[in-house]
């Protein structure tokens, strides 16, 4: 018996192939699938089934791919918003075999209404489940989201918590197989790790401590989560299904960066990259940060030029974009130096220390805003005095009320997310605008007071 982990970077998405005895199955597939077949011929076996844990919110499900490509059966849990179109449903006590390995279904809503975890089983060892796949109901160090069906918070809270129960049931031994890891935007305190048992959560995990139901209910209602725009396109994507992602993009002209007509500039490289010389109007986002971020700041309905330090570089951020949904990528283009020997739209952005932010603090510029674009809960957890909050997710509409021809300094926990948010800033018209590198953790690591 085989089990093989898949994550994929910045979604931290965890797929799974389990193979036996020449039979395989996948565990919440993503869109590119290449990684499952290969390990499907490593093993010489047939892909069987494919198991979907939920309609995933945060990503393209792989599963009509895979399907078309195998002719493996895609199996979902009853009780999804609209019909899934390209599954089979499976309910509780349904088992399947592969090979030596057994999966037995468990319905755990509360996530999402169609929520099942499976349970795994080797056919040769008698003291219960080795194994379970809990999708989103159960996290390593944190247990799921609950704010999808907003006319039902106390509701479908109360169902995670009895889904909880069920798998605490399966015994201490059992390995924990979630369909996400630390970073996730499907939950917020995830450990930093990507192993676990029932036994450990029972002690360790934070929300697993709360043994009244109610009580359970009440912080599940209090927490604060962000959708972004995105989830509602990836939730209609996996009811209807999804073809494969389309060829990775090929190099531009320079004449395409110089006049990219209506396609959205979209620079990759890294922040110190963008401040140190980018095209006018584009929006930073780090590769590493797309999967968090694109999906609240890309509009949907426009093709997309990328901005690169290499090849590599851009068909990783077109891959991400992809599994996303973002398909019409135009192109892309290594770096910004063409603009600066062709004399063309060419920026920089500032950035400030925690000497100058200190000054301003203690002695405002006239008009001049400290934007904090963090989360609500790390804003109150401790700011800087006076600062205004607005995330960096909903701008430039949370900005609305500031003046954009005042001086803005832009401020987070490092300086990553502040670069994307002024980005935006910077496209929408606002002209006087710097980064506070460092941002929160330059502020307290020198010590600084926080409100």
């Amino acid at each position: 018996m085989r089990l093989e982990k898949i994550k994929t970077q910045g979604l931290a998405h965890l797929s799974y192939f389990l193979s036996a005895d020449g039979e395989a199955a996948v565990i919440d597939p993503r869109r590119d699938i290449d990684i499952y077949l290969e390990l499907a011929r490593e093993e010489g076996s047939v892909i069987k089934h494919i198991f979907e844990t939920h309609r995933n919110e945060d990503l393209l499900s792989g599963a009509p791919v895979l399907k078309k490509e195998t002719g493996a059966k895609v199996w979902h849990g009853p009780n999804p918003e609209k019909p899934i179109q390209y599954a089979a449903e499976t309910r509780e006590g349904d088992k399947f075999e592969i090979g030596g390995a057994l999966l037995k279904v468990l319905e755990t809503p509360g996530h999402t209404d169609d929520s099942l975890s499976y349970v795994l089983y080797d056919k040769s060892f008698e003291e219960g489940p080795v194994g379970v796949f809990t999708g989103d109901a159960l996290f390593i160090g944190d247990v799921g989201r609950t704010d999808f069906y907003p006319d039902r918070k106390r509701e479908v809270a109360g169902l995670l918590y009895d889904s909880l129960k069920k798998l605490m049931g399966l015994g201490d031994q059992c390995l924990v197989y979630p369909a996400h890891g630390a970073g996730s935007v499907c939950g917020s305190g995830m450990a930093d790790r990507e192993f676990s048992t029932i036994g450990h959560e029972k002690v360790n995990n934070p929300r697993l401590q709360i043994g009244d139901r109610e009580a359970f209910i009440d912080a599940k209602v209090a927490e604060n989560h962000y959708i972004p725009p995105y989830f509602r396109r990836m939730e209609e994507g996996n009811m209807k299904g999804t073809e494969a992602a389309p060829p990775a993009p090929l190099p531009s002209s320079p004449a395409m960066l110089l006049d990219p007509g209506d396609a959205i500039c979209l620079d990759v490289r890294g922040i110190f990259d963008f401040a140190g010389g980018h095209r006018t109007h584009s929006l930073c986002i780090p590769h590493d940060m797309l999967a968090a971020f694109a999906g609240w700041l890309l509009p949907n309905d426009k093709p997309v030029l990328l901005l690169a330090r290499d090849e590599t570089q851009a068909v990783d951020a077109a891959t991400t974009l992809q599994r996303i949904g973002f398909d019409n990528v135009s192109g892309f283009f290594r770096g910004a130096m063409p603009l600066a020997v062709k004399n063309g739209p060419l920026d920089m952005l500032d950035f400030v220390d925690t000497e100058a932010v200190a000054a301003r603090v203690d002695n405002p510029p006239e008009g001049w805003t400290l934007l904090d674009v963090r989360a609500i809960d790390e804003y109150e957890n401790g700011h800087i005095k006076n600062s205004k909050h607005a995330y960096v997710g909903k701008l430039p509409e949370a900005a609305s009320e500031l003046d954009p021809d005042k001086p803005v300094t832009v401020m987070c926990g490092s300086g990553a997310r502040a670069t994307i948010a002024a980005s935006q800033l910077m496209r929408h018209g606002f002209s006087r605008v710097d980064v506070y590198i460092g941002s929160m953790k330059a502020w307290t690591a020198a010590g600084n007071p926080i409100e």
